[in-house]
């Protein structure tokens, strides 16, 4: 591809690159180019929201460009202020090489392992001595960390930011340096710590790193950002048919943001909204679990909910020992809510929204009475909303 070509793919969905012309001139070079992506592994799961900016790594990636991935093994124990309105607790580095190993093994299923270059910051950062700390303390002022909004907010109200938060950005600018990037990508809330890796660099004596920000994905809720702590998050590492059920409760007009933001490409407007999201979820099932297993969903979905045959679907199975007493039909969909799916719901959520709405069917019979006694048998299938469906055992 020409550079302009290859500009188009890779600024595609960005929130912010500076700028699209250094970028170019870049691009014109005729060299791959470095692309960082610095990942501190606090937790050991990623989500859907997390793939964002490694589906433009991705891009990168089949353009020919050298990723490199930069496991925070030092800076997640110090932890990223970014976004954040109080300190985050400090993890022990042990903690981190444990789900720096979980993170990669879902990351290698966007990526090329073969082709991606990995390293941790503390192979350097624990070199340095305190003198090495200062110095480089030196190349920033107070002022400058006092520019960041989660700073000054936080000051403002009169709660505490702690220096070695004032830190954080300073070290990330610094793994630029050592790896040399030609370009780094991060979420919107990353900004800051993106341009102080262009000003160390510039000390250096570098040329300075383009930067690239990535939009925060919305999660299934279509309005808070994709988190778990929201539960509105789609793991990479859940089953297959819960991926596919989750993706097909998106909303239309989010639809267009998962395609391009999860899958790099644009949606067919003329393609019908509910075979554009059964495509969406297909594709990306397929993408972390395999074709197959994309395609066994999607049957799976069809047999449930478009040709109703729920007695010939794969259900999650309810075990009838595990049933609590005095069962009702309210109590029993509690119950299959929670022990199948996870969800715990108010008894005036389920009476309204789910049982005397007629939702809630045993073999296809409507449960409308919620102090309605009711005993299910093994082979049963309960249908709870056009989502979710058990069958007991």
């Amino acid at each position: 591809m020409t550079p302009e070509e290859q500009l188009a793919i890779l600024t595609a969905g960005t929130a912010k690159v500076l700028s699209e012309k250094e970028l170019l001139e870049k691009l014109k070079l005729g060299r791959p180019l470095r692309v960082k992506l610095g990942l501190d592994p606090t937790t050991p799961d990623i989500h859907l929201g997390h793939t964002v900016v490694f589906e433009k790594m991705r891009q990168f990636q089949e353009l020919g460009h050298q990723i490199v991935i930069i496991i925070g093994d030092f800076t997640a124990t110090i932890g990223d202020p970014s976004g954040r309105s109080a300190t985050r607790p400090p993890l022990t580095r042990e903690a981190v090489l444990v789900n720096a190993r979980t993170y990669t093994d879902q990351i290698f299923k966007l990526l090329d392992q073969d082709k991606t270059e990995v390293v941790y910051n503390g192979d350097w950062f624990r070199k340095m001595t305190f003198e090495d700390v200062l110095r480089l303390n030196g190349r920033v002022t107070m002022q400058q960390m006092l520019q960041r909004e989660d700073f000054k907010n936080r000051i403002d109200k009169g709660q505490e930011v702690r220096l070695h938060e004032i830190q954080y950005p300073i070290v990330q600018g610094w793994d630029s340096v050592e790896v040399r990037a030609d370009v780094e990508l991060g979420g919107t809330d990353q900004l800051f710590n993106l341009l102080v890796g262009r000003d160390l660099q510039k000390e250096e004596g570098m040329p300075q790193q383009t930067v690239i920000t990535m939009p925060l994905l919305e999660g299934l809720d279509g309005v808070k950002k994709m988190s778990k702590s929201y539960g509105n998050y789609v793991g990479v590492d859940e089953p297959p048919s819960e991926m596919f059920g989750k993706l097909m409760s998106v909303s239309d007009e989010l639809m267009v943001r998962y395609y391009q933001l999860l899958l790099g490409v644009a949606l067919d407007p003329s393609v019908h909204p509910m075979e554009a999201k059964k495509s969406l979820a297909e594709k990306l099932t397929a993408r972390y679990h395999g074709e197959e297993a994309g395609k066994a969903a999607r049957g799976d979905w069809d047999t449930r909910f478009s040709k109703k045959d729920l007695a010939a679907a794969e259900l999650p199975e309810l075990s009838l020992a595990d049933l609590p007493g005095e069962l009702n039909v309210l109590t029993l969909t509690a119950h299959a809510f929670k022990s199948a799916f996870g969800l715990e719901k108010s008894n005036g959520e389920l009476r309204k929204q789910f049982i005397t709405s007629g939702s809630v069917q045993l073999n296809g019979e409507k449960l409308t009475e919620p102090s309605a006694s009711v005993t299910p048998a093994a082979g049963d299938v309960l249908k709870l909303s056009k989502k979710h469906a058990v069958r007991f055992v």
